[in-house]
Protein backbone atom coordinates (compact mmCIF):
# COMPACT_ATOMS: atom_id res chain seq x y z
CA UNK A 1 0.00 0.00 0.00
CA UNK A 2 1.60 3.38 -1.07
CA UNK A 3 2.56 5.61 2.19
CA UNK A 4 -0.23 8.31 2.63
CA UNK A 5 0.81 11.02 4.95
CA UNK A 6 -2.78 12.76 6.94
CA UNK A 7 -0.95 16.03 7.02
CA UNK A 8 -1.35 18.20 3.68
CA UNK A 9 1.14 21.01 4.82
CA UNK A 10 3.78 18.00 4.70
CA UNK A 11 2.29 16.26 1.24
CA UNK A 12 2.55 20.16 -0.49
CA UNK A 13 6.53 20.00 0.84
CA UNK A 14 7.06 16.91 -0.36
CA UNK A 15 5.60 17.72 -3.75
CA UNK A 16 8.16 20.43 -4.94
CA UNK A 17 10.76 20.40 -7.43
CA UNK A 18 13.57 22.44 -6.68
CA UNK A 19 13.23 24.87 -8.67
CA UNK A 20 9.63 25.06 -6.90
CA UNK A 21 11.73 25.07 -3.36
CA UNK A 22 14.58 27.94 -4.57
CA UNK A 23 11.81 29.86 -5.54
CA UNK A 24 9.22 29.94 -2.27
CA UNK A 25 12.66 30.51 -0.63
CA UNK A 26 13.34 33.62 -2.35
CA UNK A 27 9.85 34.71 -1.91
CA UNK A 28 9.42 34.01 1.56
CA UNK A 29 13.01 35.93 2.69
CA UNK A 30 11.86 38.93 0.79
CA UNK A 31 11.33 40.95 3.92
CA UNK A 32 13.21 38.67 6.52
CA UNK A 33 10.88 39.25 9.64
CA UNK A 34 10.83 37.00 12.56
CA UNK A 35 7.71 35.63 11.36
CA UNK A 36 8.50 34.24 7.84
CA UNK A 37 11.86 33.15 8.90
CA UNK A 38 10.28 30.69 11.57
CA UNK A 39 8.65 29.37 8.39
CA UNK A 40 11.58 28.89 6.44
CA UNK A 41 13.05 26.90 9.42
CA UNK A 42 9.72 24.57 9.36
CA UNK A 43 10.01 24.57 5.70
CA UNK A 44 13.51 23.13 6.01
CA UNK A 45 12.58 20.85 8.86
CA UNK A 46 9.76 19.43 6.86
CA UNK A 47 11.64 18.84 3.48
CA UNK A 48 14.52 16.88 5.45
CA UNK A 49 11.65 14.27 6.26
CA UNK A 50 10.66 11.41 4.84
CA UNK A 51 7.79 10.70 6.76
CA UNK A 52 5.42 13.64 8.82
CA UNK A 53 7.04 13.21 12.75
CA UNK A 54 6.62 16.89 14.54
CA UNK A 55 8.45 15.70 17.32
CA UNK A 56 11.22 15.52 15.13
CA UNK A 57 10.02 18.61 13.27
CA UNK A 58 9.75 20.58 16.65
CA UNK A 59 13.56 19.58 16.97
CA UNK A 60 15.05 20.29 13.91
CA UNK A 61 13.31 24.07 14.05
CA UNK A 62 14.10 25.01 17.82
CA UNK A 63 12.93 28.53 17.15
CA UNK A 64 9.21 27.12 16.63
CA UNK A 65 7.22 26.52 19.88
CA UNK A 66 4.36 23.33 20.24
CA UNK A 67 2.03 26.58 20.96
CA UNK A 68 3.18 28.05 17.62
CA UNK A 69 3.39 25.09 15.16
CA UNK A 70 -0.45 25.26 13.78
CA UNK A 71 -0.37 28.65 13.10
CA UNK A 72 3.38 28.58 11.48
CA UNK A 73 2.42 25.41 9.34
CA UNK A 74 -0.61 27.53 8.37
CA UNK A 75 1.11 30.75 7.30
CA UNK A 76 4.15 28.45 5.48
CA UNK A 77 1.17 26.70 3.56
CA UNK A 78 -0.41 30.14 2.25
CA UNK A 79 3.61 31.02 1.37
CA UNK A 80 4.10 28.28 -0.65
CA UNK A 81 0.54 28.27 -2.44
CA UNK A 82 1.43 32.30 -3.15
CA UNK A 83 4.88 31.48 -4.67
CA UNK A 84 3.48 28.53 -6.63
CA UNK A 85 0.99 31.33 -8.03
CA UNK A 86 4.01 33.63 -8.86
CA UNK A 87 5.70 30.89 -10.69
CA UNK A 88 3.23 29.36 -12.76
CA UNK A 89 1.06 32.26 -13.64
CA UNK A 90 2.83 32.85 -17.14
CA UNK A 91 1.88 28.59 -17.91
CA UNK A 92 -1.62 28.29 -16.87
CA UNK A 93 -4.69 30.14 -19.10
CA UNK A 94 -7.03 29.84 -15.74
CA UNK A 95 -4.30 31.32 -13.63
CA UNK A 96 -3.95 33.94 -16.39
CA UNK A 97 -7.06 35.24 -16.97
CA UNK A 98 -8.09 35.21 -13.16
CA UNK A 99 -4.84 37.04 -12.36
CA UNK A 100 -6.49 39.78 -15.08
CA UNK A 101 -9.92 39.86 -13.31
CA UNK A 102 -8.33 41.08 -10.06
CA UNK A 103 -6.53 43.61 -11.68
CA UNK A 104 -10.16 44.51 -13.06
CA UNK A 105 -11.65 44.27 -9.42
CA UNK A 106 -8.98 46.60 -8.27
CA UNK A 107 -9.36 49.35 -11.29
CA UNK A 108 -13.41 49.11 -10.33
CA UNK A 109 -12.51 49.55 -6.83
CA UNK A 110 -10.40 52.97 -7.48
CA UNK A 111 -13.08 53.94 -9.68
CA UNK A 112 -11.42 53.48 -12.75
CA UNK A 113 -14.44 52.20 -14.46
CA UNK A 114 -13.52 52.04 -17.85
CA UNK A 115 -10.17 51.48 -17.80
CA UNK A 116 -11.52 48.03 -16.00
CA UNK A 117 -14.39 47.90 -18.24
CA UNK A 118 -11.55 47.95 -21.48
CA UNK A 119 -9.53 45.46 -19.37
CA UNK A 120 -12.83 43.04 -18.91
CA UNK A 121 -13.62 43.07 -22.42
CA UNK A 122 -9.90 41.56 -23.39
CA UNK A 123 -10.18 39.31 -20.65
CA UNK A 124 -13.99 38.08 -21.69
CA UNK A 125 -12.25 37.73 -25.68
CA UNK A 126 -9.26 35.28 -24.18
CA UNK A 127 -11.44 33.36 -22.13
CA UNK A 128 -13.92 32.76 -25.44
CA UNK A 129 -11.14 31.91 -27.44
CA UNK A 130 -9.87 29.74 -25.22
CA UNK A 131 -12.84 27.62 -24.29
CA UNK A 132 -13.18 29.14 -20.39
CA UNK A 133 -17.08 29.45 -19.83
CA UNK A 134 -16.55 29.97 -15.71
CA UNK A 135 -14.35 33.20 -16.25
CA UNK A 136 -16.93 34.51 -19.12
CA UNK A 137 -19.55 33.97 -16.19
CA UNK A 138 -17.27 35.74 -13.81
CA UNK A 139 -16.33 38.76 -16.25
CA UNK A 140 -19.89 38.96 -17.55
CA UNK A 141 -21.50 39.82 -13.97
CA UNK A 142 -18.54 42.31 -13.06
CA UNK A 143 -19.48 44.12 -16.25
CA UNK A 144 -22.84 44.30 -15.63
CA UNK A 145 -22.43 45.72 -12.08
CA UNK A 146 -20.15 48.19 -13.37
CA UNK A 147 -23.00 49.85 -16.08
CA UNK A 148 -25.43 49.15 -13.47
CA UNK A 149 -24.38 51.56 -10.63
CA UNK A 150 -22.49 53.94 -12.95
CA UNK A 151 -22.89 56.10 -16.08
CA UNK A 152 -20.34 54.94 -17.89
CA UNK A 153 -21.76 56.00 -21.48
CA UNK A 154 -18.97 53.20 -22.59
CA UNK A 155 -21.54 52.45 -26.08
CA UNK A 156 -25.13 52.01 -27.48
CA UNK A 157 -27.49 49.23 -26.46
CA UNK A 158 -25.08 47.97 -23.72
CA UNK A 159 -27.67 46.21 -21.36
CA UNK A 160 -28.97 44.49 -24.46
CA UNK A 161 -25.82 42.76 -25.61
CA UNK A 162 -24.85 42.18 -21.92
CA UNK A 163 -28.75 40.66 -21.53
CA UNK A 164 -27.83 38.67 -24.69
CA UNK A 165 -24.48 37.70 -23.33
CA UNK A 166 -24.84 36.57 -19.65
CA UNK A 167 -28.10 34.35 -21.17
CA UNK A 168 -26.27 32.56 -23.91
CA UNK A 169 -22.84 31.96 -20.95
CA UNK A 170 -25.60 30.79 -18.53
CA UNK A 171 -26.98 28.34 -21.40
CA UNK A 172 -23.44 27.28 -21.87
CA UNK A 173 -22.53 26.76 -18.35
CA UNK A 174 -26.29 24.96 -17.21
CA UNK A 175 -25.79 22.18 -20.40
CA UNK A 176 -21.45 22.22 -18.97
CA UNK A 177 -23.01 21.03 -15.54
CA UNK A 178 -25.73 18.95 -16.54
CA UNK A 179 -23.30 16.50 -18.48
CA UNK A 180 -20.35 16.49 -16.62
CA UNK A 181 -22.33 15.89 -13.18
CA UNK A 182 -23.75 12.93 -15.91
CA UNK A 183 -20.15 11.62 -17.07
CA UNK A 184 -18.92 11.86 -13.14
CA UNK A 185 -21.79 10.03 -11.84
CA UNK A 186 -21.05 7.31 -14.87
CA UNK A 187 -17.42 6.91 -14.27
CA UNK A 188 -17.96 6.70 -9.78
CA UNK A 189 -20.48 3.68 -10.91
CA UNK A 190 -17.77 2.18 -12.90
CA UNK A 191 -14.78 2.64 -10.16
CA UNK A 192 -17.28 1.22 -7.39
CA UNK A 193 -18.67 -1.89 -9.43
CA UNK A 194 -16.88 -2.06 -12.49
CA UNK A 195 -18.87 -3.17 -15.40
CA UNK A 196 -22.67 -3.72 -15.44
CA UNK A 197 -23.16 -7.41 -13.79
CA UNK A 198 -26.37 -8.50 -15.18
CA UNK A 199 -29.41 -7.16 -16.86
CA UNK A 200 -30.93 -5.41 -13.82
CA UNK A 201 -27.65 -3.34 -13.50
CA UNK A 202 -28.25 -2.61 -17.03
CA UNK A 203 -31.16 -1.13 -16.65
CA UNK A 204 -30.38 0.80 -13.51
CA UNK A 205 -28.47 2.66 -15.78
CA UNK A 206 -29.88 2.77 -18.68
CA UNK A 207 -32.71 4.41 -16.86
CA UNK A 208 -30.21 7.04 -15.21
CA UNK A 209 -28.25 7.59 -18.36
CA UNK A 210 -31.91 8.49 -20.04
CA UNK A 211 -33.48 10.30 -17.55
CA UNK A 212 -30.20 12.66 -16.51
CA UNK A 213 -29.04 13.06 -20.19
CA UNK A 214 -29.77 16.79 -21.29
CA UNK A 215 -32.53 17.23 -23.69
CA UNK A 216 -30.84 19.38 -26.27
CA UNK A 217 -27.73 17.69 -25.41
CA UNK A 218 -27.45 16.93 -28.66
CA UNK A 219 -26.93 20.66 -29.75
CA UNK A 220 -23.57 20.67 -27.51
CA UNK A 221 -21.69 23.16 -29.35
CA UNK A 222 -18.37 24.10 -27.03
CA UNK A 223 -15.70 22.09 -26.23
CA UNK A 224 -16.22 21.39 -22.46
CA UNK A 225 -20.40 20.62 -23.36
CA UNK A 226 -18.63 17.92 -26.49
CA UNK A 227 -16.13 16.58 -24.01
CA UNK A 228 -19.05 15.99 -21.24
CA UNK A 229 -21.03 14.65 -23.65
CA UNK A 230 -18.70 12.22 -24.92
CA UNK A 231 -17.11 11.32 -21.61
CA UNK A 232 -20.82 10.30 -20.95
CA UNK A 233 -21.27 8.52 -23.49
CA UNK A 234 -17.97 6.51 -23.09
CA UNK A 235 -18.55 5.17 -19.36
CA UNK A 236 -22.15 4.47 -20.18
CA UNK A 237 -21.04 1.96 -23.31
CA UNK A 238 -18.02 0.90 -21.90
CA UNK A 239 -19.64 -0.14 -18.42
CA UNK A 240 -22.84 -1.97 -20.40
CA UNK A 241 -19.76 -3.87 -22.63
CA UNK A 242 -21.01 -1.95 -25.85
CA UNK A 243 -16.90 -1.52 -27.00
CA UNK A 244 -17.80 -0.67 -30.46
CA UNK A 245 -19.51 2.47 -29.08
CA UNK A 246 -16.83 2.82 -26.47
CA UNK A 247 -14.66 3.20 -29.04
CA UNK A 248 -16.32 5.55 -31.37
CA UNK A 249 -16.93 7.86 -28.48
CA UNK A 250 -13.76 7.80 -27.45
CA UNK A 251 -12.39 8.43 -30.82
CA UNK A 252 -14.61 11.60 -30.44
CA UNK A 253 -12.87 12.61 -27.37
CA UNK A 254 -9.91 12.88 -28.60
CA UNK A 255 -10.52 13.81 -31.95
CA UNK A 256 -11.98 16.77 -30.58
CA UNK A 257 -8.82 17.87 -29.21
CA UNK A 258 -6.93 17.08 -32.43
CA UNK A 259 -9.48 19.58 -34.27
CA UNK A 260 -8.07 22.33 -32.03
CA UNK A 261 -4.37 21.36 -30.66
CA UNK A 262 -4.13 24.69 -28.17
CA UNK A 263 -6.62 22.87 -25.69
CA UNK A 264 -4.45 20.00 -25.28
CA UNK A 265 -1.69 22.49 -23.63
CA UNK A 266 -4.91 23.81 -21.68
CA UNK A 267 -6.49 20.93 -20.54
CA UNK A 268 -3.63 17.97 -20.67
CA UNK A 269 -5.09 16.00 -18.02
CA UNK A 270 -8.25 15.04 -20.18
CA UNK A 271 -6.44 14.51 -23.06
CA UNK A 272 -4.37 11.67 -21.54
CA UNK A 273 -7.08 10.10 -20.27
CA UNK A 274 -8.96 10.26 -23.61
CA UNK A 275 -5.71 8.75 -24.98
CA UNK A 276 -5.61 6.45 -22.44
CA UNK A 277 -9.36 5.60 -23.38
CA UNK A 278 -8.75 5.08 -26.35
CA UNK A 279 -6.00 2.37 -26.14
CA UNK A 280 -8.22 0.23 -24.25
CA UNK A 281 -10.67 0.47 -26.58
CA UNK A 282 -9.03 -0.67 -28.81
CA UNK A 283 -7.31 -3.53 -26.43
CA UNK A 284 -11.48 -4.75 -25.55
CA UNK A 285 -11.93 -5.03 -29.01
CA UNK A 286 -8.29 -7.03 -29.85
CA UNK A 287 -7.60 -4.14 -32.48
CA UNK A 288 -3.69 -4.63 -32.41
CA UNK A 289 -2.91 -2.80 -35.57
CA UNK A 290 -4.39 0.52 -33.93
CA UNK A 291 -3.83 -0.11 -30.52
CA UNK A 292 -0.03 0.00 -31.23
CA UNK A 293 -0.43 2.89 -33.46
CA UNK A 294 -2.09 5.16 -30.63
CA UNK A 295 0.56 3.60 -28.46
CA UNK A 296 3.25 4.74 -30.02
CA UNK A 297 1.48 8.60 -30.53
CA UNK A 298 0.66 8.28 -26.55
CA UNK A 299 4.87 7.52 -25.94
CA UNK A 300 5.94 10.64 -28.48
CA UNK A 301 2.96 12.87 -26.47
CA UNK A 302 4.48 11.97 -23.27
CA UNK A 303 7.61 13.75 -24.23
CA UNK A 304 5.51 16.71 -24.27
CA UNK A 305 6.47 20.41 -22.66
CA UNK A 306 2.92 19.44 -21.46
CA UNK A 307 3.43 16.48 -19.58
CA UNK A 308 7.06 17.63 -17.86
CA UNK A 309 5.36 20.97 -16.72
CA UNK A 310 3.09 19.74 -14.18
CA UNK A 311 3.52 17.16 -11.38
CA UNK A 312 -0.15 15.98 -12.20
CA UNK A 313 0.46 15.48 -16.06
CA UNK A 314 3.96 13.51 -15.08
CA UNK A 315 1.39 10.74 -13.08
CA UNK A 316 -1.02 10.80 -14.96
CA UNK A 317 0.59 9.87 -17.94
CA UNK A 318 2.98 7.20 -16.53
CA UNK A 319 -0.28 5.09 -14.88
CA UNK A 320 -2.01 5.32 -18.37
CA UNK A 321 0.94 4.72 -20.56
CA UNK A 322 2.41 1.30 -18.31
CA UNK A 323 -1.39 0.31 -18.99
CA UNK A 324 -0.81 0.74 -22.19
CA UNK A 325 2.17 -0.78 -22.59
CA UNK A 326 1.46 -3.94 -19.93
CA UNK A 327 -1.88 -4.66 -22.40
CA UNK A 328 0.43 -5.13 -25.31
CA UNK A 329 2.37 -7.42 -23.84
CA UNK A 330 -1.37 -9.14 -23.30
CA UNK A 331 -1.98 -8.95 -26.56
CA UNK A 332 0.92 -10.07 -28.09
CA UNK A 333 1.82 -12.68 -25.96
CA UNK A 334 5.01 -11.18 -24.91
CA UNK A 335 4.54 -11.88 -21.30
CA UNK A 336 8.47 -12.53 -19.90
CA UNK A 337 9.20 -8.89 -21.52
CA UNK A 338 5.85 -7.72 -19.91
CA UNK A 339 7.81 -8.86 -16.35
CA UNK A 340 10.72 -6.78 -17.02
CA UNK A 341 8.13 -3.71 -16.52
CA UNK A 342 7.44 -4.53 -13.19
CA UNK A 343 10.27 -3.53 -11.46
CA UNK A 344 10.83 -0.07 -12.71
CA UNK A 345 7.31 0.41 -12.83
CA UNK A 346 7.34 -0.15 -8.80
CA UNK A 347 10.07 2.05 -8.17
CA UNK A 348 7.84 4.63 -9.83
CA UNK A 349 4.45 3.43 -7.45
CA UNK A 350 6.41 4.10 -4.62
CA UNK A 351 8.22 7.77 -5.56
CA UNK A 352 4.70 8.87 -6.36
CA UNK A 353 3.24 6.85 -3.46
CA UNK A 354 1.90 10.04 -1.94
CA UNK A 355 -0.37 10.88 -4.89
CA UNK A 356 -1.42 8.04 -6.50
CA UNK A 357 -4.99 6.76 -6.02
CA UNK A 358 -5.73 3.47 -4.86
CA UNK A 359 -7.88 2.76 -7.67
CA UNK A 360 -4.81 2.63 -10.18
CA UNK A 361 -2.23 1.08 -7.71
CA UNK A 362 -5.24 -2.28 -7.71
CA UNK A 363 -5.23 -2.24 -11.25
CA UNK A 364 -1.43 -2.34 -11.54
CA UNK A 365 -1.77 -4.91 -8.95
CA UNK A 366 -3.70 -7.05 -11.26
CA UNK A 367 -1.43 -6.51 -14.35
CA UNK A 368 1.25 -7.46 -12.56
CA UNK A 369 -0.10 -10.92 -11.30
CA UNK A 370 -1.92 -11.70 -14.77
CA UNK A 371 1.58 -11.36 -16.04
CA UNK A 372 3.54 -13.86 -13.40
CA UNK A 373 0.63 -16.27 -14.31
CA UNK A 374 0.99 -16.07 -18.40
CA UNK A 375 4.97 -17.07 -17.48
CA UNK A 376 3.43 -19.70 -15.27
CA UNK A 377 5.43 -18.08 -12.41
CA UNK A 378 2.29 -18.60 -9.69
CA UNK A 379 3.92 -18.02 -6.49
CA UNK A 380 4.79 -14.19 -7.86
CA UNK A 381 1.62 -13.81 -8.83
CA UNK A 382 -0.55 -14.93 -5.85
CA UNK A 383 1.85 -12.45 -4.22
CA UNK A 384 0.49 -9.32 -5.64
CA UNK A 385 -3.09 -11.07 -5.97
CA UNK A 386 -2.62 -10.75 -2.06
CA UNK A 387 -2.11 -7.59 -1.88
CA UNK A 388 -5.66 -6.95 -3.71
CA UNK A 389 -7.27 -9.15 -1.63
CA UNK A 390 -5.94 -7.85 1.64
CA UNK A 391 -7.07 -4.29 0.62
CA UNK A 392 -10.33 -2.77 2.38
CA UNK A 393 -12.92 -3.98 -0.37
CA UNK A 394 -14.42 -0.19 -0.60
CA UNK A 395 -14.13 0.05 -4.34
CA UNK A 396 -13.64 -2.20 -7.45
CA UNK A 397 -15.65 -5.32 -6.18
CA UNK A 398 -15.52 -6.87 -9.77
CA UNK A 399 -11.36 -6.55 -9.26
CA UNK A 400 -11.67 -7.80 -5.87
CA UNK A 401 -13.72 -10.86 -7.22
CA UNK A 402 -11.25 -11.92 -10.05
CA UNK A 403 -8.51 -11.02 -8.15
CA UNK A 404 -9.66 -13.94 -6.00
CA UNK A 405 -10.84 -16.41 -8.72
CA UNK A 406 -7.21 -15.84 -9.89
CA UNK A 407 -5.64 -16.54 -6.60
CA UNK A 408 -7.68 -19.55 -6.36
CA UNK A 409 -6.23 -20.96 -10.37
CA UNK A 410 -2.45 -20.04 -9.10
CA UNK A 411 -3.22 -22.40 -6.32
CA UNK A 412 -4.58 -24.87 -8.52
CA UNK A 413 -1.83 -24.93 -10.43
CA UNK A 414 0.93 -24.91 -7.69
CA UNK A 415 -0.92 -28.19 -6.70
CA UNK A 416 -1.85 -26.83 -3.43
CA UNK A 417 -5.01 -28.90 -3.39
CA UNK A 418 -5.43 -29.26 0.12
CA UNK A 419 -5.98 -24.80 0.35
CA UNK A 420 -8.15 -25.47 -2.36
CA UNK A 421 -11.41 -26.45 -0.43
CA UNK A 422 -11.24 -23.71 1.63
CA UNK A 423 -10.28 -20.84 -0.62
CA UNK A 424 -13.33 -22.04 -2.77
CA UNK A 425 -15.79 -21.58 -0.51
CA UNK A 426 -14.78 -18.56 0.48
CA UNK A 427 -13.92 -17.21 -2.81
CA UNK A 428 -17.74 -18.59 -3.89
CA UNK A 429 -19.20 -16.57 -0.40
CA UNK A 430 -17.24 -13.35 -1.40
CA UNK A 431 -18.45 -13.64 -5.03
CA UNK A 432 -22.30 -14.04 -3.85
CA UNK A 433 -22.05 -11.34 -1.19
CA UNK A 434 -20.56 -9.00 -4.26
CA UNK A 435 -23.11 -9.90 -6.44
CA UNK A 436 -20.57 -10.85 -8.56
CA UNK A 437 -20.71 -14.71 -10.07
CA UNK A 438 -22.22 -15.42 -13.50
CA UNK A 439 -22.43 -18.81 -15.22
CA UNK A 440 -18.23 -18.31 -16.37
CA UNK A 441 -17.08 -18.67 -12.45
CA UNK A 442 -19.68 -20.93 -11.68
CA UNK A 443 -18.86 -23.44 -14.08
CA UNK A 444 -14.89 -22.63 -13.10
CA UNK A 445 -15.77 -23.34 -9.75
CA UNK A 446 -17.66 -26.93 -10.26
CA UNK A 447 -14.61 -27.71 -12.26
CA UNK A 448 -12.53 -27.39 -9.68
CA UNK A 449 -14.25 -28.54 -7.27
CA UNK A 450 -15.19 -31.78 -9.29
CA UNK A 451 -11.14 -31.99 -10.55
CA UNK A 452 -9.75 -33.05 -7.12
CA UNK A 453 -11.47 -36.01 -7.15
CA UNK A 454 -10.41 -37.11 -10.66
CA UNK A 455 -6.92 -38.47 -12.15
CA UNK A 456 -5.11 -36.72 -14.38
CA UNK A 457 -6.21 -38.44 -17.62
CA UNK A 458 -10.11 -37.71 -16.70
CA UNK A 459 -8.94 -34.00 -15.24
CA UNK A 460 -8.00 -33.14 -19.20
CA UNK A 461 -10.98 -34.76 -20.12
CA UNK A 462 -12.95 -32.16 -18.28
CA UNK A 463 -10.86 -29.32 -19.21
CA UNK A 464 -11.79 -30.07 -22.94
CA UNK A 465 -15.54 -29.68 -21.44
CA UNK A 466 -15.14 -27.09 -19.77
CA UNK A 467 -13.23 -25.20 -22.69
CA UNK A 468 -16.34 -26.09 -24.61
CA UNK A 469 -18.97 -24.61 -22.14
CA UNK A 470 -16.97 -21.26 -21.59
CA UNK A 471 -17.02 -20.67 -26.03
CA UNK A 472 -20.83 -21.28 -25.84
CA UNK A 473 -20.91 -18.18 -23.20
CA UNK A 474 -18.28 -16.07 -24.82
CA UNK A 475 -20.89 -13.92 -27.16
CA UNK A 476 -23.10 -13.79 -23.88
CA UNK A 477 -23.16 -10.01 -23.17
CA UNK A 478 -23.69 -10.65 -19.45
CA UNK A 479 -20.28 -13.13 -19.25
CA UNK A 480 -18.25 -10.40 -21.19
CA UNK A 481 -16.78 -9.23 -17.76
CA UNK A 482 -15.01 -12.60 -17.04
CA UNK A 483 -13.31 -13.15 -20.19
CA UNK A 484 -11.79 -9.27 -19.88
CA UNK A 485 -10.41 -10.05 -16.59
CA UNK A 486 -9.76 -13.65 -17.23
CA UNK A 487 -8.06 -15.11 -20.28
CA UNK A 488 -9.71 -18.20 -19.27
CA UNK A 489 -10.07 -19.70 -22.71
CA UNK A 490 -6.24 -19.52 -23.21
CA UNK A 491 -5.45 -21.21 -20.07
CA UNK A 492 -8.12 -23.90 -20.90
CA UNK A 493 -6.24 -24.33 -24.38
CA UNK A 494 -3.01 -23.99 -22.40
CA UNK A 495 -4.51 -27.47 -20.15
CA UNK A 496 -5.38 -29.12 -22.96
CA UNK A 497 -2.60 -28.52 -25.28
CA UNK A 498 -0.02 -29.05 -22.08
CA UNK A 499 2.09 -25.64 -23.10
CA UNK A 500 2.28 -22.38 -21.45
CA UNK A 501 -0.39 -19.81 -21.39
CA UNK A 502 1.46 -17.25 -23.51
CA UNK A 503 2.44 -19.29 -25.85
CA UNK A 504 -1.38 -20.12 -26.73
CA UNK A 505 -1.43 -16.17 -27.01
CA UNK A 506 1.55 -15.39 -28.70
CA UNK A 507 0.26 -18.28 -31.75
CA UNK A 508 -2.95 -16.63 -31.45
CA UNK A 509 -1.71 -13.42 -31.82
CA UNK A 510 0.69 -14.26 -34.98
CA UNK A 511 -1.85 -16.00 -36.83
CA UNK A 512 -3.65 -12.93 -36.85
CA UNK A 513 -1.35 -10.69 -37.58
CA UNK A 514 0.07 -12.37 -40.19
CA UNK A 515 -3.79 -12.96 -41.97
CA UNK A 516 -3.68 -8.96 -41.94
CA UNK A 517 -0.21 -8.30 -42.73
CA UNK A 518 1.30 -6.65 -39.70
CA UNK A 519 4.57 -7.10 -38.42
CA UNK A 520 4.46 -9.65 -35.14
CA UNK A 521 4.97 -7.91 -31.91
Amino acid sequence: MPNRSADPLFLLVRSLSKSEKRNFKLYSTRNSSNEELKVVQLFDAMDKLSEYDEAAILKKAPGISKLQLSNTKALLYKQILASLRLLDNGADIDIQLHEQLDYARILYKKGLYHQSLKLLDKIKETARSHNQVTIMVQVISLEKKIESLHITRSMQDRADQLTSEADAVNGRLVLMTQLSNLALQLYSWYIKNGHARNERDEIVLQDYFKKHLPKDAAKAAGFYEKLYLFQSYCWYAFIRHDFLMYYRYTQKWVDLFHDQPFMIDIDTANYIKGMHNLLSAHFDLGNYPRFREVLQQFEAFAENKSISASENNRIQAFVYLNIGRINKHFMCGTFREGVQLIPQIEEKLSDYGLYMDRHRVLVFYYKFASLYFGCGQYEQSIDYLNKIINWKTDLRSDLQCYARLLHLIAHYELGNYELLEYLMKSVYRFMLKMENISGVEEEIMRFLRKSLQLSRFQVKEEFQKLLEKLRGLERNKYETRAFLYLDIISWLESKVRNVAVMDVIRERFLKETRSVGEVKG
